[in-house]
């Protein structure tokens, strides 16, 4: 889908607005359609790629469209920007509803513009991947036909069914619901992260776009119409305004970017199974004379409680931040224990299969090599971890955590720092001939690999700049972009403090994410 190719739908009951939106969207390329009289059938008919819903998001009839646009396999990935009357907590809400973007009216047409892309963009990115995740569960599903194929055979023979079912759970159920969850985000964040990395169009540059604009247009009516030379002022002031806050913001993330970016760390934990009863390790049941683990029929790789093969392991990536001067380091939970609140890992454990730790390890930007750390405590609270490690004569200065509630403000800008989608990126962002070298080196380990990326100063994170949509006595709801990887990640305020530790996001629209404030981390670092 190209975007000047999009179809858009405008769903406004206000007729001036409704026909100021179509005229500016239809002035940009897209092809706009404004009946929307038929309700979900409108929708179903004219196939758009993007919905404009003004409304009030309390409005029930707002409500059941949304909810039959994002509630429909047919329209769930139709993108849905909601216009509202009112400030954050309109916003927020309008997001909770499950639209992808809210827009405050009145609107700034460049930055509504840019919005309008972003969501197309990102619409384009989950089509590729729907089809992608397509022929992922039609691959999936057959390796549930063998799960059940060799449940049927082995049924009377406890130990081996055991072994079995283990081999088929772990490549036929965990690899693939890791691939379809990690795969599917690492595609959609790779476009964001491409677009930060790279410059593309930020709000910045088209506000600044936009004041050029307004400026020529001011130039070239001066003399000949000064009734509109007020309104055009008005317009110029706002977006001065309007810049200069951008500005300031930007300025602030850079300083934070600066003094904190070497304290956040990749953490990469290597996760084992060993048997309930039996108390053996999994293993691949055997290597071939390449060094590849043997496969089954479906090249699936064969695994064993008693295979002669290396250990099993499940490689789970996240972030953490050096937290004080003796080598504590704030994460989550679920990063410290990846097994804790997960499905898919469960339904392993459902198989008599333990989880362990084999080997956790933090990578910080200017260390050329990995720091082994080990978890000290975990909040009963709260999606929050405390790890440890040696990093006495590295040079790392700890972050602080904000003190006080009054840090997190809602509508007020944050910035996030972490690695989202793990090492996936940091390799997505090198060189082509380096990527070969470290290939060659590693042999494809994954320990290997993140030691090559230290050693050559490619570990770095990467920084998201949103906003605060609200502040709850549990979690701060914020908008800067993340995924799988950015898991304990600190979030800073414009006063480069602290003031949350990311958890979660929204997945299937573009909206909330979710990061604890950081007092419940203050109890885990007293001693």
């Amino acid at each position: 889908m190209n975007d000047q190719n999009a179809k858009l739908l405008v769903v406004e009951s206000d007729d001036l607005l409704r026909e100021a939106l179509a005229a500016t969207l239809r002035d940009s390329g897209y092809e706009v359609s404004t009946d929307y009289s038929g309700g979900m059938k409108a929708v179903l008919a004219f196939e758009p790629d993007l919905v404009i819903l003004g409304a009030d998001p309390p409005q029930l009839d707002c409500c059941d469209l949304l909810s039959e646009i994002k509630g429909s396999k047919h329209t769930r990935n139709v993108r849905v920007v909601m216009l509202v009357h009112g400030s954050s907590a309109e916003r927020t809400r309008g997001l909770d509803l499950g639209a992808d973007d809210a827009l405050s009216l009145p609107l700034d047409p460049p930055e509504f513009l840019s919005r309008i892309r972003s969501q197309l963009k990102s619409k384009q990115v989950a089509d590729e991947l729907g089809e992608r995740l397509r022929l992922t569960e039609e691959h999936e599903n057959t390796n549930r036909q063998v799960v059940t194929a060799v449940n049927e055979e082995r049924r009377t023979l406890l130990l081996g069914a055991v072994a079995i079912v283990a081999v088929l759970i772990i490549v036929g159920l965990v690899s693939f619901s890791f691939y379809r969850r990690g795969h599917a985000e690492n595609v959609r964040v790779y476009a964001a992260i491409t677009r930060l990395q790279t410059g593309a169009l930020s709000q910045q540059s088209l506000m600044q776009r936009s004041l050029q604009s307004l400026g020529n247009e001011t130039a070239r009516t001066t003399s000949s119409q000064p009734e509109d030379n007020v309104a055009l002022k008005d317009q110029v002031s706002a977006v001065e305004g309007r810049l200069q806050k951008l500005e300031t913001e930007g300025k602030a993330a850079h300083t934070i970017i600066e003094a904190d970016e070497p304290s956040v760390c990749l953490i990469h934990v290597a996760l084992a199974f060993r048997d309930h009863d039996t108390g053996l390790k999994l293993h691949y049941a055997a290597l071939t004379s390449t060094g590849e683990p043997e496969t089954d029929k479906s090249n699936n790789p064969l695994v064993s409680l008693t295979g002669i093969g290396p250990e099993v392991h499940l490689d789970v990536f996240g972030t953490g931040f050096l937290a004080s001067d003796d080598g504590q380091i704030l994460t989550n939970h679920h990063v410290a224990e990846p097994w804790w609140q997960n499905d898919e890992i469960k339904e392993m454990l459902d198989q008599g299969l333990d989880p362990e730790i084999a080997e956790m390890t933090a990578y910080f930007p200017s260390v050329t090599h990995g720091i082994s750390i080990t978890t000290k405590k975990i909040s009963s609270d709260a999606d929050v971890a405390l790890v440890k490690g040696n990093v006495s004569g590295l040079g790392i200065r700890h972050i602080a955590l904000a003190d006080g509630r009054d840090s997190a403000v809602g509508g007020s800008p944050v910035l996030l720092l972490g690695y989202p989608t793990g090492v996936d990126a940091i390799l997505a962002r090198t060189g082509a001939a380096t990527l070969q070298a470290i290939a060659a080196s590693s042999k494809g380990d994954p320990k290997e690999v993140m030691e090559e990326l230290a050693h050559r100063h490619l570990i770095k994170p990467v920084a998201t700049q949103g906003h605060i949509g609200d502040v709850l006595p549990d979690k701060i709801i914020y908008d800067a972009q993340t995924t799988h990887g950015g898991s304990g990640g600190p979030l800073f305020n414009d006063q480069g403090q602290v003031i949350g530790i990311n958890f979660a996001m929204v997945r299937d629209f573009g909206g909330s994410n979710f990061a604890i404030p950081a007092r419940f981390a203050e109890s885990l670092l007293k001693p």
